[in-house]
Order: C-alpha cells, then structure tokens, then sequence
C-alpha cells in the first residue's frame, strides 16, 4: 500500500536519514519493518528566524500491509500514499474526425502526452514556434525591439510557462500533480521537484523538458504543427465538426481548446461563432523588484546568508473591503521581461533560471478586478487590460521600454526612479512614468495598501529604493469558456474549453491537470485509432 508519514520537524542541517530515522521513531516503528523510505516532501518554516526549520513527510513501503493500515489509524500523520497512475476508461465509439489540440503550453502538451500514450494520434497546432526558434524571436523582442505578435513570450511551445520560473506549485488537491511531476522528470526535470514543498523547473530546465516531450509526443504517433495558428471553426446543429487552419479544413471528432489566456483573437472568434463565453475575475499591477539579498534577510534574519537555506521566496495577500490586494508569480533570483503579444503594448512578467542566482527577485503586486470593475459583456475585461497595456506603451515617451516607478516615489503619488540598491532588470529598459496614467486611482490606492501591510512583515517591502515595473495584466484569463459536467462547451459538442485559457486553470501544475483530465474524457467517448 505504502503510507506517508507527516510533520517531521528537523533543524537544517539534518541530513535525509536523520529525517527518515525520525520519523520511523514518532510512529514506532524499526528499519526491519521497512521495503523502501525516501523524503516525499520537504518546506521550509522560517517564521521565526532563531528556530528556523524544514518540515518534510516521508514516503514508506512497509513489509506489512496490516502494519501500514493500523499506522494510518493510529496516528494523525500517516496517510495512505496516494497512487499517481492513470487507469483510463477507453470507450468505444469511433471519433468522427481528427482529436486536435489548440495550443501547445502546459494544457495541451499533457493532453497530448496523454492521448498518444494510449494509442490516439491527435493533431497539435501552435500558432507560435518550436522552442528553439521561440527563443530566437523572443530575444530579437528584448535585444531589439521586434515583436512577433505570433510567437512570443505569451505564443509558443511549452506556452507563457517557458519565460517564467518554471513553477510547479498548485494549491489544488489531484492525485494527477505527483503523476505530472514524475512525467517532468522523466523527461528531464531534476529529481528534487519531486520532495520540494515548492518545487520549481526553472526556464532553462523547462525549455528542455518540452521539446523532450514533444519528442515523445510525435514518436508516438502524435503529429504537431508549430506557427499554425486555429482560424475557424464549423458548428452544425450544435456539435464542432471541422476546424479551419488558414485555407486548410480539417473533419474534427473533438476540439481540446488550450489556447491560452492571451489569444484575444481566438475568443473573438469563438464569440462570433456563437461559443457561450462569460466575463471573469481577473487581477492587474505592476511588477516589485527587490535584491534577493534583501529578501533573504526579511525572511531568515541573520541566517541570510547561510548556504543551507534556499533562495528567499514569498506569498502575501491582504484584503481590503472590496478587493484582494497580493502578490503572484514571485521569481526568487530572477529578472522581469518584456512580455508584449500585441503591437503597441507594454506587458510585464517575472522570470527565473533554475539556480535563481540573478542579483534581484521581483514578484507581481496586484489587485484583483472583477466584472463589477470593468463591465459584464464578454470582452469588457480583456479591453480593460488592453487599454492598461496600451497607456503603458503610450506613458512618458511611446516604446516598449516599461513605465516604472521607485515604491517611496509611488506611495507618495509621485513618478520618478531612484537607483540605489535595485538595478533594474527590464530588458528593453524602464522609463519614468505616472502610474496615475496607467491605472484607474482604485488599483493604485490598493496597491499602495498592499505595500504598507506586506511591510510588516517583509522588512523588503518597507524599502523605498524598490522598483515597481509596470503592467503585469495577464494573471489569469478574463474570460470563461463555460463547460459542462462532461467538460463540453455548454452550447457546442465536441468542443472542450481546457486550461488557463478557457479559465479552468492556473499556472503549469493545474493546466497540466486539466490536459490530462480532458483527454481522459476523451477517451472515456472515444476509442483509439
């Protein structure tokens, strides 16, 4: 069966068998009793900075079941481990047309992997390019200024996850994230995602992974179609029966959209095919960069500097009366990118290797916007982003250099950057800005809410050299593509809205979750070819 054994508690230095031996001892139970024991899971606890700690759990195969099974009743820190292999449905129906998948980042890939695992050869398209020639064309943006509105931070294989830090933390709850992790790993992600309570890729890993992926996806039968971007679909009475790629008609026995969240022109088009759609709750901000150094120190006190800890990082959200005010998408050792899609606009992000060894950390400070903000038709929430990106462009001087303030500037209404500590880290480079020019004054006034809050506990927070680089507007999706219980479009068969696109997800981990659940129900209706 195997069970898990939680909350060992062990001081920093402690080595993997000081933490195994520990726990078989809380639940009493000796080395001879054991088949197999490794860490399962490893945080940090660094509240207070003179008791700093790691708090793991340990995955054990015992020689007796019945030992395991009175374990988990006895102790309130044993639990059955939970099993990561999938055990599909395969049904038997013969799929009237090609499976395609709209999009290649993190959703699609893991429906992909999934389906052609199982013997379907579905058909990816990817309006973007392969990962080598993606990395090409985003460099070209950062070095020069040119921007391929196909292929982008935001367009291309591996998706907006590829310039990111690679995280692989999910506040949901599927036995389908240990599965997903392991798959990392084997095509060759490091081991410790698998024990790290915040295991991370890094973009330099990530990049990697997914052309090994992909790979394994086209030797199984899959084929893919890079700088191939969904033009049309066909609906009929109800049901999606071919997709257009430019002049090319494809017969489709079932559509998995994973388009993700920045294909405005694809949900345009969905709209005036008729697809239900709904507005959604979104957040905007700006970019926080701080030195690592001194995040470090806001963390671990006077253990700073101590080469046991991991590089410092943070989660902080505080709500005010009518909205949450947060941090997201924080990027230890990292640097903030340039990260536009559409000509004209200014869009931030934050991105990390895999050793988070880079000078600063930043993180998106944002303040959560709903329809009651920016409006209740269908693309009043992406026009409100849009219009944030294209005042950003437009402030100071016209360019894709990012308007940015320094915090003690901005938390007293006034523009300018002041350079001490924090050399900024935009690529294209940073002008001075009115972030009163950009932001409507309720995102503003939050943000400064924030600011003041997150500095009683992060002493980082408090410094007024710190640079804020503006927007970061691509959370999450604005807009839902509404599903039903059989993950279906409402209004059209066949069509499965997935991912962070069609607003079921949030970051790699449950993106990649929602592939895989989509393409199990896909082949609970389908059989193989």
């Amino acid at each position: 069966m195997a069970i898990i054994i939680s909350e060992i508690e062990t001081p920093i230095e402690a080595s993997k068998n000081d933490i195994i031996e520990l726990a078989f001892k809380k639940v009493g139970i000796s080395c001879s009793d054991v088949l197999k024991a490794e860490i399962h899971k490893t945080s940090l606890d660094a509240r207070k900075h003179d008791k700093i700690k790691f708090v793991s759990s340990i995955y054990a195969e015992l020689k007796s079941e019945k030992l395991e099974t009175g374990l988990c009743e006895k102790f309130k820190n044993c639990s059955p481990a939970a099993i990561s292999k999938l055990e599909p449905k395969i049904g038997s129906q013969k799929p009237d047309g090609k499976i395609v998948i709209a999009g290649f980042g993190p959703a699609g890939i893991f429906a992909a992997l999934t389906l052609a695992e199982y013997g379907y050869k579905p058909l990816i398209i990817e309006r973007g390019s392969n990962v080598e020639k993606r990395i090409q064309k985003v460099n070209n943006f950062w070095e020069n200024e040119v921007l391929d509105c196909e292929c982008n931070v935001q367009f291309g294989e591996g998706g907006a996850g590829t310039f990111s830090d690679g995280k692989l933390t999910t506040r949901i709850k599927d036995p389908l994230c240990r599965h997903i992790l392991e798959k990392f790993v084997e095509f060759g992600a490091p081991e410790e995602i698998l024990v790290k309570a915040k295991p991370h890729i890094g973009t330099d890993n990530l990049r990697r992974v997914v052309k090994a992926l992909r790979e394994k996806i086209i030797s199984l039968g899959g084929e893919i179609r890079f700088d191939t971007k969904l033009s049309d679909i066909e609906i009929k009475n109800g049901r999606l029966c071919s997709v257009s790629l430019g002049n090319e008609k494809i017969k489709t026995g079932a559509l998995i959209l994973a388009v993700g969240h920045s294909a405005r022109d694809t949900f345009e088009m969905l709209a005036q095919k008729g697809v239900f759609m709904e507005p959604k709750a979104f957040s905007v901000g700006a970019r926080i960069e701080h030195t690592q150094e001194s995040v470090n120190k806001s963390l671990y006190g006077k253990h700073f500097d101590n080469p046991l800890l991991p590089q410092g990082e943070y989660q902080l959200s505080y709500r005010t009366a009518e909205r949450a005010v947060y941090t997201f998408c924080m990027c230890p050792g990292g640097v903030v990118v340039p990260s536009s899609s559409e000509l004209q606009t200014v869009v931030t992000n934050g991105m990390s290797e895999f050793l988070r060894n880079k000078q600063n950390a930043n993180s998106a400070l944002v303040v959560s916007v709903s329809p009651d903000d920016f409006g209740k038709n269908i693309f009043d929430g992406m026009n409100f982003a849009r219009e944030i990106e294209r005042k950003a462009y437009i402030s100071g001087t016209k360019g894709y250099k990012a308007p940015a303030v320094s915090v003690g500037n901005f938390l007293e209404g006034k523009s300018g950057i002041t350079i001490k500590n924090v050399l900024p880290s935009y690529s294209i480079g940073i002008k001075e800005a009115d972030f009163n020019e950009i932001f409507p004054k309720f995102i503003i006034d939050t943000m400064k809410v924030g600011i003041e809050k997150f500095s009683k506990s992060m002493k980082c927070f408090g410094e007024k050299d710190a640079i804020l680089t503006a927007p970061e507007t691509r959370t999450s999706s604005p807009i839902r593509i509404t599903r039903n219980e059989t993950l279906q479009s409402i209004n059209v068969e066949n069509l499965y809205p997935c991912g962070e696109g069609a607003g079921y997800a949030g970051g790699i981990m449950s993106a990649a979750v929602d592939g895989i659940r989509i393409a199990l129900k896909i082949m609970e209706n389908f059989a193989p070819f």
